[in-house]
């Protein structure tokens, strides 16, 4: 079950893997759910949890990333200024 789901993991998008990563929670906050498929839940939910991880490490990057071209322009249009006065 945990191999089929492993691949999928990490195509997914931040909202779908936390989304699924909270249900899987859920149902073992129950203490309903069989110790072989626990296991599974907490192989999967490993899993979703590094893809999360890396989902807002790449939106940091961007952010960052355009955060400095942004203070990029603001450099080159203060100089232009300058150099018009």
């Amino acid at each position: 079950m945990v191999s089929e789901k492993s691949g999928n993991t990490e195509n997914l998008r931040f909202e779908e893997a936390l989304g699924r990563l909270e249900a899987i929670l859920e149902s073992m906050e129950t203490g309903e759910v069989p110790l072989d498929e626990l296991v599974s839940k907490y192989e999967e939910g490993s899993l979703l949890l590094k893809t999360c991880h890396a989902r807002l490490e790449e939106a940091e990057l961007k952010i960052e990333t355009l955060q400095e071209k942004k203070n990029m322009n603001t450099e080159e249009d203060t100089r232009s200024t300058q150099e018009e006065a």
